[in-house]
C-alpha cells in the first residue's frame, strides 16, 4: 500500500511523529535531559482511581461497555481514562509512542485489509476512528506492563507526601529551576523511588550523582536543598 496515499496519511503521519518522539527521548537521554521526564512535570496531578483494573477481554469489557471508563462519564470521567491508560504510571511520552504505532500499524491493516477485499480503502471518516479505538488496547496493555516492571510513578503516588524530610540522590539530568531532573529516594520500608525534583533556591543547580534533600512538594515535582552533614551521617 502506498504510504503517502490520501487514504494512508494519518497513519504515515503518526509512524512518523513516533519515530521523532523516539528520537527525540533518545537524544535527551544522551544529554541528560529527558522530555517524557520534562512533560510529566509540566502536568497537573489527576485524582486516578487506583481501584480501576478491567477487563477488556471480559465478555462485558470493551470501550462501549456501561463500565468501562469514558471522557464523557462523571467529573471524575477523565482521569478514570487516564488512569485506566496507566497515565501517572508511565510517562505520558512512553503512551504517546505507543498510542501513535498502534494507531498508524492499525491504520494501514485496515486500509490494506479494505483495498485487498472490496478494492478500495475505506473513507478517513471511518478508518480514523476504527484504528483510534484499535490502539486504545495496546497502549493500555504497554502501559500496564510497563508499570508493572518499572512501577516508579505508583510507587511515587503512594507515598509521596513521606518523601518529604528525606535524602535523595540525582540519577539523572542536572536539576535547575524549571527543569527538574530524576532522583533516587530510599522510603522508610526500604523500597525505593524515582521522583521528579528541582531546587528550591533559584540560583543553586545540582549535578548527577549529587545528594540533595527533599523539603516540599510543589504539583508532581518536589523541590530540594543542599542537605546538612546530620542528613547525610
Amino acid at each position: 500500500m502506498d504510504l503517502l496515499s490520501p487514504s494512508a496519511v494519518p497513519f504515515s503521519a503518526a509512524l512518523l511523529l513516533m519515530v521523532l518522539l523516539v528520537a527525540a527521548e533518545v537524544c535527551g537521554a544522551l544529554i541528560g535531559v529527558m522530555p517524557s521526564a520534562a512533560i510529566d512535570s509540566a502536568l497537573p496531578d489527576f485524582d486516578f482511581d487506583a481501584d480501576i483494573d478491567l477487563d477488556l477481554d471480559a465478555a462485558v469489557g470493551g470501550p462501549f461497555d456501561a463500565d468501562a471508563p469514558q471522557l464523557g462519564d462523571t467529573p471524575g470521567g477523565l482521569s478514570r481514562f487516564l488512569g485506566w491508560l496507566s497515565v501517572g504510571k508511565v510517562p505520558v511520552l512512553v503512551l504517546m509512542m505507543a498510542f501513535l504505532a498502534a494507531f498508524g500499524v492499525i491504520g494501514l491493516i485496515v486500509q490494506s485489509a479494505a483495498t485487498s477485499t472490496v478494492g478500495f480503502a475505506l473513507p478517513i471518516f471511518l478508518s480514523v476512528p476504527l484504528a483510534f479505538v484499535g490502539a486504545l488496547y495496546p497502549t493500555r496493555w504497554l502501559g500496564t506492563g510497563i508499570a508493572t516492571i518499572f512501577p516508579k510513578e505508583h510507587t511515587e503516588a503512594a507515598s509521596s507526601e513521606s518523601f518529604i524530610g528525606r535524602t535523595a540522590v540525582i540519577t539523572l539530568g542536572t536539576a535547575q529551576r524549571g527543569l527538574p531532573a530524576e532522583a533516587k529516594l530510599t522510603d522508610q520500608y526500604g523500597q525505593s523511588h524515582y521522583i521528579r525534583v528541582e531546587p528550591d533556591n533559584d540560583e543553586e543547580t545540582f549535578e548527577q550523582g549529587a545528594d540533595v534533600l527533599v523539603i516540599s512538594k510543589a504539583g508532581a515535582t518536589y523541590r530540594i536543598i543542599q542537605p546538612t552533614s546530620e542528613y547525610l551521617g
